[in-house]
């Protein structure tokens, strides 16, 4: 009797056991659709350009030649390489610092009970819905040499009209902050979702200890918001880094290549100058630069949400 008592405890044991093995086996199956897409309209892009990068191809033409590292070359020793690839980081590292730091001052101000909160948020996040050419067209009216409205502004009070957008040692900080204006409403939410999942016994207890509201920011506030942390900056960064829409509208690139991003470049390169070989290796190191700059900030902030 007690040994089919055994048996019967025994026996579901297993066959649970063997059901949750074939539950997790056909879970894969789940995963083919998301794999199939991204090897379709990734993985395979990227590859094909990669042997594109290794070719002569003007982007039309039905053959072309083989060059080896002849156009990685090229791209080493153009000097509008380094240029596009200053602009590129500084429009990728300069919208990320300043989207993450006024999202997160946002989010601490909204989070309080502050009157017309609601319409403050609205207002935040509403360029994000705004396409980014139209957002570039927007700006490009305020900041234009010839009836711009900053130029307006100016000569109102008899002051000189500027070349904003003409200028290369402007246009580019131009570029970052029209991009953080319209995007800084994302990092804005995703810190408010996170500032409201942090429980208030925490700040209750560090009120009852004698913290500071600075100490309990730094100790409490964003240690607990690191997953957050880690979101945005991993999102900006790739945003930042891949900036074309604002560009186009605003400068087109210009003046000469002086603010051009690795996109802008990309697509002059093929379309304009009927370059696309040079277009793809432009195009394989850009997509190494984000690879590398997302591993490394998602590495570093996931060590602090284990930390905090």
């Amino acid at each position: 009797m007690s040994e089919l008592v055994e048996k019967s405890k025994r026996k579901p044991g297993k066959s649970t056991k063997k059901r949750g093995i074939n539950g997790e086996k056909s879970l894969w199956w789940m995963y083919l659709p998301a794999v199939l897409f991204v090897t379709a309209f990734i993985v395979y892009p990227f590859m094909d350009g990669v042997r594109i990068s290794f070719t002569d191809w003007n982007g039309f033409s039905q053959s072309f030649n083989f060059v080896g590292l002849e156009q990685y070359t090229r791209m080493f020793n153009d000097p509008t390489t380094w240029t596009v690839i200053r602009n590129t980081l500084l429009y990728g590292i300069g919208s990320t610092i300043l989207q993450n730091a006024l999202g997160l001052f946002y989010a601490l101000l909204l989070n309080n009970q502050i009157k017309f909160r609601t319409v403050t948020r609205t207002i935040v996040y509403l360029p994000v819905i705004i396409s980014p050419l139209i957002m570039g067209y927007i700006f490009y009216l305020f900041f234009a040499f010839q009836n711009g409205a900053l130029n307006d502004a100016l000569m109102f009070f008899g002051l000189d009209s500027i070349n904003a957008l003409g200028n290369a040692d402007i246009n580019p900080y131009i570029i970052v902050l029209v991009n953080t204006y319209q995007f800084v409403g994302i990092a804005m939410i995703i810190y408010l979702a996170g500032l409201q999942g942090i429980s208030k016994d925490f700040y209750e207890a560090a009120e009852i200890d004698g913290a500071t509201a600075f100490q309990q920011f730094k100790k409490i506030t964003l240690p607990m918001l690191a997953p957050s942390i880690t979101i945005n900056v991993v999102i900006n960064i790739i945003g930042g880094l891949k900036l074309f829409d604002v560009i186009v509208a605003l400068t087109g690139g210009g003046p000469g290549n002086a603010s051009q991003s690795s996109s802008t470049f990309m697509y002059d390169l093929y379309f304009s100058r009927q370059d696309a070989g040079y277009a793809a290796t432009q195009g394989v190191l850009v997509a190494f630069i984000i690879l590398i700059l997302s591993l490394l900030a998602l590495w570093y902030f996931k060590r602090k949400e284990i930390e905090a």
